[in-house]
């Protein structure tokens, strides 16, 4: 079974500053389900981003499986990681209208694992202290981190024009009972600068150019914010075809 610290997978890269190296492609799949892959990467919409390379230059030393946010089990067979910015607005639709049926179809029930990279685009607003806050949530407890993506999904026409995001954050972090001297301790040593950037060279290593973007590992990305449907048939598809590989396999040890 695949995990996050499997070594034979393309994405788990060590990324170093001034890396030139480029990504392998993803494995090679069935003609049918590269297809269905290609044909729907274009298939909806997303917000254009070419990463902001100030954020991205900060990176010394990125592990994907360190980095983001995991749904799920490690044991689950197939790994789908979700690039995001929280100032797009076709990630809080995806986040709103159609994660949580995902989650319940396939995360909940062992298929998938979700990892939530979130990473700066360069093209929001107020986007970089919004990631940075909901890190220091992330940092201290699971459940303040999901209230404060909620909170920051639902609210981006409160903090994306606004003067002042961090009073905002503050107050939003306070709802959720975490410690807020451990909070400001950690704003104010910019603790979570390593993960953000980390997260932003990732997605610049693998040629993500506009949010929301999910990256099926072993198969390819898909883009934008696609219907449930699209999105319910290519990971079964897929998990069919993973099936079929691991059966294959057993079958001829």
């Amino acid at each position: 079974l695949m995990s996050w610290n499997s070594r034979t997978l393309a994405l788990f890269v060590v990324l170093t500053l001034g890396c030139t190296g480029e990504v392998p492609e993803p494995a090679d799949t069935s003609n049918t389900n590269r297809d269905l892959l290609m044909g729907t990467t274009e298939g909806g919409p997303f917000s254009q981003g070419g990463g902001d390379p100030d954020i991205a230059a900060l990176v010394e030393r990125a592990f994907l499986p360190d980095l983001g946010y995991n749904l799920g089990v490690e044991e689950a067979p197939l790994k789908v990681i979700e690039f995001a910015d929280f100032g797009c607005g076709y990630c809080r639709q995806f986040h709103e209208q159609t994660l949580p049926t995902l989650l319940e179809e396939f995360v909940d029930s062992g298929q998938i694992e979700w990892k939530l990279l979130i990473y700066v685009s360069g093209q929001f607003q107020n986007s970089l202290p919004i990631t940075e806050a909901t890190e220091c949530a992330l940092e201290q407890d699971d459940e303040a981190y999901r209230a404060m993506a909620i909170r920051v999904w639902e609210s981006q026409g409160e903090w994306k024009p606004s003067d002042d995001p961090e009073s905002l954050l503050r107050e939003w972090a306070a709802a959720t009972g975490i410690n807020m001297g451990e909070y400001d301790t950690c704003l104010s040593e910019d603790r979570p600068m390593n993960r953000i950037s980390g997260a932003t060279a990732m997605a610049r290593q693998l040629g993500v150019r506009g949010t929301p973007t999910f990256w099926i590992v072993g198969f390819g990305p898909l883009q934008g914010a696609l219907p449930l449907d699209v999105f319910r048939n290519v990971l079964t598809a897929v998990l069919e075809e993973v099936a079929a590989g691991d059966n294959t396999g057993s079958s001829g040890a």
